[in-house]
């Protein structure tokens, strides 16, 4: 017999918040709500769906629960996305001391949840993360094999910058204190999918952390919010961790951009000399302007892409913008180089506040 899915009548004081991140997965929410109810039988929970505002009706179908018991809530977001800003709202807009993360594809074993949170009293931990690699032996279902060496690799990798060792730190099933969350929230990167290794890099205490092995499972359906690009946001998230945040991940796909399109602008200066240097210039600065602009778009600033009309004002900005920075350039290099400065510092100092410039202008002017 399906388990029911509690009304009112069995609501109480919460133990737990189970906060749940969807994106067009309103064909798991009665599920997983079924699977909860049966797992964290005898416990006072509560869950919040954090909702990107999805076409298929995930956040209707989550406050159509919540009309019936006031321990379902649905946080739904618009003009945001991400699987991190998600996480952080969700905790965020938690009362409970203990907070579990899980996703709502029903690949994580919900079973797991009462056990995670007895060991986290018992323990008196801060941290209990579900393991995908505890054990060499457990089976991985859900990730093909191209995913699951990208997360060993990240694995590998985020130990470089946490300063305690964990064999999972990507992973997205955890049970955290709340108040550890809110601790680091303000130095937490709303953007990307690493929501777990940013808490732990982020905390100036190392945490107390348990692991605890489970059966990563096939995707239940819904639309996933991985892509291509979280590479892209996790090596960033690495660097600005490097940096003890002293450079944004946001910053450094930023510069990745802005390197990319020196690159860009050489190889189309060196194709074009036939036409004359001057004329050869302008169009491979053009070109790194232009391409410069649509990795931007595409990458850095993803969450607010723009498109149709906005894309073509937003590029005229953008070369605006650009133009100032180039200015500042120029008169930073010229007056560090007038104080007798050797050429490179020079050169460093003007390419550091053009850029700075670029970014912070780009930020507040074209995708605010």
């Amino acid at each position: 017999m399906q388990p029911s899915i509690p009304d009112a009548a069995s609501a109480g004081p919460a133990r737990l918040t189970v906060v749940v991140p969807t994106y067009n997965e309103r064909g798991n929410v009665t599920a997983l709500l079924k699977k909860l109810t049966l797992a964290l039988a005898g416990l006072s929970w509560r869950v919040v769906f954090v909702d990107d505002n999805s076409k298929d009706g995930t956040a209707r179908l989550a406050r159509k629960h919540a009309v019936r018991n006031p321990n379902i809530q649905c946080l739904q977001r618009i003009g945001r996305r991400g699987l991190s800003g998600a996480v952080i709202e969700g905790v965020l807009a938690s009362a409970t001391d203990y907070v579990a993360v899980i996703d709502g594809d029903l690949q994580h074993d919900e079973t797991l949840l009462p056990r995670m949170l007895a060991r986290a009293q018992a323990e008196d931990a801060d941290l209990v993360i579900a393991s995908r690699f505890l054990d060499a032996e457990t089976k991985v279902r859900g990730l093909s094999a191209y995913r699951l060496a990208g997360s060993r690799l990240a694995t590998l990798l985020g130990r470089v910058v946490l300063r305690t060792r964990v064999n999972d730190p990507m992973s997205g099933y955890f049970l955290i204190r709340r108040a550890r969350v809110e601790a680091v929230a303000e130095r937490l990167s709303p953007e990307g999918f690493k929501v777990l290794f940013d808490i732990i890099a982020s905390s100036p205490q190392p945490l107390r952390i348990i692991e605890m092995g489970y059966e990563f499972g096939d995707r239940g359906g819904g639309q996933s919010k991985m892509d291509r690009r979280v590479v892209l946001d996790y090596l960033s998230l690495v660097v600005a961790k490097l940096s003890r945040d002293l450079i944004a991940p946001r910053m450094v796909i930023f510069l990745a951009v802005g390197a990319s399109g020196v690159i860009v602008h050489l190889g189309v200066l060196r194709a074009l000399l036939f036409l004359g240097f001057t004329q050869a210039q302008f169009i491979a600065a053009a070109t790194a302007m232009t391409t410069n602009y649509l990795l931007n778009n595409s990458l850095t600033y993803r969450d607010r892409r723009k498109s149709g009309v906005a894309l073509l004002t937003g590029y005229v900005r953008f070369c605006v913008v650009c133009s100032l920075g180039l200015a500042a350039n120029v008169t930073v290099a010229s007056l560090v180089s007038e104080h007798g400065e050797v050429w490179w510092l020079a050169g460093i100092a003007g390419a550091a506040v053009g850029a700075l410039w670029n970014y912070v202008a780009s930020s507040l002017a074209v995708w605010r």
